[in-house]
């Protein structure tokens, strides 16, 4: 069984990543893409569907050993497993170099005290768990080959084949460093070349040393942050600029149930809003990666804009279930691929035009085509601002006008207004004020309660959603305002579980709900820090802070959050580690470190 979702570390290449346990198995490996086929599916089924595990010799009816404690070096995504056994302690660092050539996945075992017998077992198994490859020696090397797909595994250690296994054992006394790497190559290329272990790790330690020196955030949270941050790097698509909502598919919402989907696809609201973090704390390169990602991806269809799309761009994403896989501690289906995609969900037009229009801001350099883009966005909106829409969690039951996509239309409205009065544009500027004034109003008479001073979810009915706290926070109204407050207060109340955390909406147990599936879910992580800043906006800043510090207590020992937190099983759930968690983090120890509301 894969372990818990926390017990995983996240080490990759910005093209994709791996998850390794704390038992040192690698249970989730997509090559050479993000959303590739998995060589290690083992995170959603058994070991049949594919393993690496390096690690001290155990009892083949024993547990692997888990490591005493692990770390990443310093301010990187090299990660430092150590175990401490009777007959010694023995060190494992695993890391994947910055890609130049093959993709690579390295681990050097090195000896620490005392003699350390140890065990490579590694299970190639191609196209998510389904294919078995044939293993076999070239040129003194192991290569595993499989249709399109060729895996080359390289070690000075003497390997042996066991039910469909590549085993090495071997024992390290102080001092001794034996290396492991594979190395993936289409299966009709000429093999990769030898790898060399040390002069890589040398060269992933300073690429990630260079990249955080550029950080600008310098406040009492600076260690969450950089570590958010590199995880956010870590999810980017580096030839083409694309951001991954998180690296993995179908790792479930609610432990046993239905709510598992592929995340390994560019959404325009993740990214915009990974951009704008990006931006306030120095990241400048990336976020003009992104933009151009952005308009080829869009190229010269604005009308037909897509939530998400793939890393490169692509538009076609269709959905499928992988029934050989049984799913995370059996939650299926497991899902590839992602039925949203064609979805109408108005809100993103205004995170899209957020992230322009801060771009803009902090002195990216003028691109026309954006600012065209941008123009033709709100043309869009003018004939379908008022049309329902399936919103921002993707509802799978009936459209709805959904108050926060009318508010964050409002947003691309406002935000390209004031690119035009910046003189950076051209466009009916009066006319686009008018609209502007005319959603607001709409919002404020169909999306209010009057009786129970808050928004709610959708024009006409009683139900919350924590998407409302955005309100203050993209300026549609002053946090101060009774309606905003009202709104805070009823979410507080209705939408927090017991330990103070807050869900995304009410859901309905074995009936379908608002959404259009059964089941619940846990707190959603993103809100529970919306809810931080929103109490700092209104000046209960204290309790912002003790918020915002117990939601740094739910990461891993490693800095990092899966998508939700479940109340009632004391764990992380969803896809990990997700960029929709560790953006509003970074958003939120800004803010607090700006207000000075922060301990110490």
């Amino acid at each position: 069984m894969a372990g818990r979702i926390e017990d995983y570390a996240l080490i990759g290449d910005m093209q994709t990543a791996a998850l390794v346990c704390r038992d040192g198995t690698v249970d989730w490996l997509c090559l050479p893409r993000f959303d590739s086929h998995a060589i290690f599916a083992g995170l959603l089924g058994t070991e049949e569907h594919g393993f690496w595990r390096l690690g001290p010799a155990h009892a083949a009816d024993a547990e692997p050993p888990t490591a005493a404690r692990r770390r990443y070096r310093g301010d990187s995504l090299i990660l430092e497993s150590e175990w401490d056994t009777p007959r010694g302690t023995v060190r494992v660092t695993d890391f994947m170099p910055p890609r130049d050539g093959a993709p690579q996945l390295i681990r050097i075992v090195e000896g620490v005290t005392g003699r350390v017998p140890m065990r490579s077992a590694l299970r190639m198994r191609f196209s998510y768990g389904r294919v078995v490859p044939w293993v076999h020696k070239h040129e003194g090397r192991t290569v595993a080959v499989a249709g399109p797909d060729s895996v080359w595994f390289d070690t000075a250690c003497e390997t042996y084949g066991k039910a469909l296994t590549t085993y090495a054992d071997f024992t390290v006394a102080p001092g001794d460093r034996i290396a492991f790497t594979i190395s993936w190559e289409p299966s009709h290329k000429q093999p990769p070349p030898l790898p060399e272990p040390e002069q890589s790790l040398e060269a992933t330690a300073d690429f990630w040393r260079d990249w955080v020196e550029q950080c600008t955030y310098h406040g009492p949270y600076r260690e969450a942050v950089v570590r958010s941050l590199i995880t956010l790097k870590a999810l980017t698509y580096a030839p083409t600029g694309g951001i991954v909502a998180a690296p993995t598919t179908s790792l479930p919402e609610e432990i046993g149930g239905v709510r598992n989907w592929d995340y390994r696809y560019t959404w325009l609201r993740d990214a915009a809003i990974t951009l704008s973090s990006l931006l306030r704390t120095g990241y400048r390169e990336e976020a003009r990666a992104w933009r151009e990602w952005l308009l080829r991806a869009v190229a010269g269809d604005p009308e037909n804009l897509q939530i998400m799309y793939g890393i490169a761009g692509e538009r076609e994403l269709g959905e499928a279930e992988l029934d050989w896989l049984p799913g995370y501690e059996n939650s299926g289906p497991v899902r590839v691929g992602n039925g949203a995609a064609h979805q109408l969900q108005l809100d993103v037009y205004g995170e899209v035009t957020e992230a322009l229009h801060l771009a803009h801001m902090t002195g990216l350099s003028r691109n026309d085509y954006a600012s065209l883009l941008q123009l033709k966005l709100i043309r869009y909106l003018e004939d379908h601002w008022d049309q329902p829409d399936e919103g921002i969690w993707e509802v799978r039951g009936p459209r709805r006008h959904f108050v926060h996509s009318k508010v964050m239309a409002w947003v691309a409205v406002d935000r390209t207004i004031k690119l035009i009065e910046s003189g950076d544009a051209d466009g009916p500027l009066e006319k686009w004020r008018e609209l502007r004034d005319d959603i607001h109003r709409d919002v404020c008479e169909k999306g209010y309660d009057k009786e129970r001073n808050t928004f709610t979810q959708s024009y006409g009915s009683r139900e919350l959603d924590a998407s409302l706290l955005l309100i203050p926070q993209m300026g549609f109204l002053p946090p101060d305002d009774k309606r905003v407050i009202g709104t805070i207060e009823a979410i507080q109340r209705e939408l927090s579980t017991s330990d103070g955390f807050i869900l995304r909406y009410p859901t309905e147990g074995s009936h379908a709900g608002v959404d259009g599936l059964p089941g619940d879910e846990g707190a959603f992580l993103a809100c529970s820090f919306w809810m931080a800043d929103d109490l700092a906006m209104i000046g209960r800043v204290d309790e912002a802070r003790k918020l915002f510090e117990k939601l740094l207590a739910l990461r891993n020992d490693l800095g990092l959050l899966a998508e939700e937190w479940d109340p009632r099983l004391q764990r992380q759930v969803g896809n990990f580690p997700q960029a929709f968690s560790h953006v509003p983090l970074i958003d939120t120890a800004l803010r607090l470190t700006a207000s000075g509301a922060y301990g110490g």
